[in-house]
């Protein structure tokens, strides 16, 4: 089975309008990618322009689609709000954001600064207030009829993990506004889902989680019943339907994509247990030249 095929038909998200924060590489990239070919317009962000205008032009090059390059640190509520007039000065409207931004260290908590646990808690679990308030103010206040807001949370946003305990945390939060906003927000026209993928390997983030040969040695593949990773397309797929109008009477629903991953054991980086101490010190080592390359 080829599981890099697509779903949709081609014109599924044509007018559409999307924002996809995160989504100058990896996962965002793939989704973004996606939704061009169906017809959305789409516009990224993240804090790096260079990429973001990188990735657009490619995009645009392999889609014939429009895809806006903005930069924005989803962690300042001004910088939100200042990008989504850019969306609306471009685009006239907005109809989707898909809160994808997000970071993670793989650590011993107690290994942790104060500041390093602050770091993922910003960027994932604030950053999606950020937006989805300065969205849904929008939304509201011009009395729009539909938007959505999908948003990427992980099945330990439910059972918790072990050595990911920042991003747990945050993703937590941002399950929980999902369901709370999906209820309150529904009479607005606003419909607020989340997706929870398994592991769906990217370079740049698993590089960071799982440097060197930790990948080979600690192989997610393996904690999957299926016995494989997820496909970047198969995540794109889901995706675009959820955002689609063919998911119109879907509310509040948190979709799990991961073959079956957190049904055969909780938290996906528990495996990490069997890292010893000293272990700990070179994989920091590791993570840190990677960051400053």
């Amino acid at each position: 089975m080829n599981f890099s095929q697509k779903m949709l038909r081609d014109d599924a998200l044509k007018g559409k309008v999307i924002v996809v924060t995160g989504g100058g590489s990896g996962l965002g990239k793939a989704m973004t990618k996606y939704f061009l070919e169906l017809g959305a317009k789409v516009a990224i962000t993240s804090r790096d322009l260079e990429k973001l205008k990188t990735t657009a032009a490619e995009l645009e090059s392999e889609t014939a689609g429009i895809c806006l390059p903005l930069k924005c640190d989803v962690r300042n509520y001004e910088e939100v709000e200042n990008m989504l007039q850019q969306v609306l000065k471009a685009f006239d409207k907005v109809d989707i954001l898909l809160n994808n931004a997000a970071g993670n260290f793989i650590s011993p908590t107690e290994r942790l600064s104060a500041n390093a646990f602050d770091t993922i808690i910003d960027i994932v679990l604030k950053g999606t207030k950020n937006c989805t308030l300065a969205f849904g103010k929008h939304w509201i206040d011009s009395k729009q009829t539909s938007a959505t807001v999908l948003n990427i949370v992980t099945t330990y946003a439910w059972t918790g993990s072990a050595y990911v305990v920042p991003s747990a945390t945050a993703k937590a939060g941002v399950l929980a506004m999902t369901r709370s906003l999906a209820v309150e927000w529904a009479k607005y026209g606003i419909r607020t889902n989340a997706i929870a993928p398994g592991p769906f390997p990217t370079k740049g983030a698993w590089d960071r989680l799982l440097p060197g040969d930790l990948s080979e040695k600690f192989d997610m593949a393996k904690k999957v019943p299926l016995k494989r990773v997820g496909d970047h397309q198969e995540l794109a797929n889901l995706a675009a339907y959820l955002v689609s109008d063919f998911s119109a009477y879907i509310n509040g629903e948190v979709v799990v994509i991961d073959g079956g991953e957190w049904l055969k054991g909780a938290g996906q980086f528990n495996l990490l247990e069997a890292i010893p101490e000293e272990l700990w010190d070179q994989l920091e080592m590791m993570i840190k030249a990677k960051k400053n390359k």
